[in-house]
């Protein structure tokens, strides 16, 4: 049976005079509650370490992603830039081309012009 001052347990509240105050009693048999306590501050000294470790990897990662950005950035500049560079070639070949093929035209024309004049004489 359990002792009526201590309850059941290791720890018991005890109402006070005030509603807001509560009152821990310390059970003497359970002397280990110290141990619990070390044992549960070393966890939570850990659990702050792994979180360290999550944010210091976090910002390495998010640093990691700007820098990508940016270099993904430069170089579709770059691309954009040799695109633009490479249409106005191609139009400058192409009109050339074009003039080319135009005075290739007339030249035949003017070749069968020719040919159709003097073969008639």
């Amino acid at each position: 049976m359990a002792h009526p001052m201590y309850g059941s347990g290791p720890l018991r509240s005890r109402n006070a005079a005030n509603s807001e105050e509560i009152q821990l009693r310390i059970d003497p048999v359970h002397g280990d509650l110290d141990e619990e306590i070390d044992g549960l501050h070393s966890r939570v000294r850990m659990l702050k370490g792994v979180a360290q470790e999550i944010n210091s990897e976090a910002k390495f990662q998010n640093d990691f992603l700007h820098e990508l950005q940016m270099t993904l950035a430069k170089a579709q500049a770059g691309v954009k830039n040799n695109m633009r560079r490479l249409n106005k070639s191609i139009i400058q070949q192409g009109s050339n081309h074009v003039l080319h093929v135009v005075l290739f035209a007339l030249f035949c024309f003017f070749v069968v012009y020719l040919l159709s004049k003097f073969s008639r004489r």
